[in-house]
């Protein structure tokens, strides 16, 4: 898997750049600016390059700079679309100079990830052990908190330490909504957001940054989405869920998360999937967006970022669960493509 996600990357890049410099294509090719969320980039990495072979007059340039960046560069009109993990508020989509549809891609799991030396089993993690490693009051591995769920398995005497993101990030709105939906302690003195004020821990930037931090720090623990953790061989826990049942995160818990939603989702789409009902439903799972103006102001630009919606929520959507990331419910993507073919060019 780690090979597979590096090997998507590089040959998307490479792609690219021989594209471009094909003789007689170059000054053809259509260039699509997106920026945002670190959490779907092996994601729409592959699909940019597929989607290339579809239609080889568009390239598409996407910085996965966090989805606080991707809001901004919206907001500014200074990208094609936007990317985010974390929906909107009210008073940032009535900050933007017209209106903004988020266009569901995915879903997602996040994952707490740890370095325990010693220690390579998958740990389980109840909501209030989460939520005081992350409070900073469980201090140690071998609290008695955390071995109580970990019985047979030899936690250290070792300080933890905490990992988290340092830039607007998505995956963060996702991981303290759920701390919120369970830690009243945490939902009073911390909140939700995209960027917040962490009580303990080192910051990182993107879910790369997060990865890397807990891979080469003993004791570390950090939240990423997946196929991060996967890509960077680290080991994630299972997490206690509503109904009392420890969920390891995968494609499948993911699903069970988004289909408990499908039949109360909102019109434009911005809903929580942290902490759902359901036996089988991982509680730590979040949608991305593509955030997209619905009157578009370049006619050209505007049909072909049309174009590639439609085909990422539909044939795009074969790509998703081999790369840890859950396909949107198909009566889920009849209503995604009613939202796309509003936007105006």
């Amino acid at each position: 898997m780690k090979r597979l996600l590096s090997a998507l990357v590089i040959a998307a890049v490479v792609f690219s750049i021989s594209l471009a410099a094909n003789t007689g294509l170059a000054e053809k090719i259509l260039l699509i600016n997106g920026a945002g969320a670190t959490f779907p980039y092996p994601l729409y990495s592959k699909w940019f390059y597929e989607y290339a072979k579809v239609d080889p007059s568009v390239n598409f340039n996407y910085q996965s700079i966090g989805s606080g960046g991707g809001i901004r560069q919206i907001t500014a009109q200074t990208v094609d679309f936007g990317a985010s993990d974390g929906a909107l508020t009210d008073a940032q989509l009535k900050a933007a100079p017209r209106e903004l549809l988020h266009i569901p891609m995915t879903a997602g799991a996040v994952v707490v990830t740890y370095n325990i030396p010693g220690v390579s089993e998958s740990l389980r993690f109840a909501p209030e052990v989460v939520a005081g490693i992350f409070l900073g009051s469980i201090k140690r591995w071998d609290d008695p908190r955390i071995a109580e769920y970990n019985t047979g398995i030899n936690l250290p005497g070792q300080n933890i330490i905490v990992a988290h993101r340092s830039d607007g990030s998505g995956t963060t709105n996702i991981f303290t909504d759920y701390l919120c939906s369970i830690s009243s302690n945490w939902n009073s003195k911390v909140g939700k957001g995209t960027s917040v004020n962490w009580p303990v821990g080192l910051g990182a930037k993107g879910n790369e940054g997060v990865a890397g931090l807990v891979k080469q720090t003993p004791g570390a623990v950090g939240y990423v989405e997946l196929a991060y953790a996967v890509k960077n061989n680290l080991p994630y826990g299972d997490i206690q869920n509503k109904s009392g049942n420890f969920i390891t995160p995968s494609i499948e818990s993911t699903t069970t998360a988004v289909n408990g939603k499908v039949n109360s989702m909102p019109e434009d789409f911005r809903v929580s999937l942290v902490n759902p009902d359901g036996e089988d439903a991982y509680p730590i799972a979040g949608f991305t967006w593509i955030l997209v103006y619905k009157d578009q102001v370049d006619s050209v630009k505007g049909k072909k970022v049309v174009e590639f919606l439609r085909w990422a929520v539909t044939d795009g959507q074969k790509y998703s669960a081999d790369l840890l990331y859950s396909p949107l419910p198909k009566s889920m993507v009849r209503k995604i493509e009613d939202k796309i073919n509003q936007i105006s060019y």
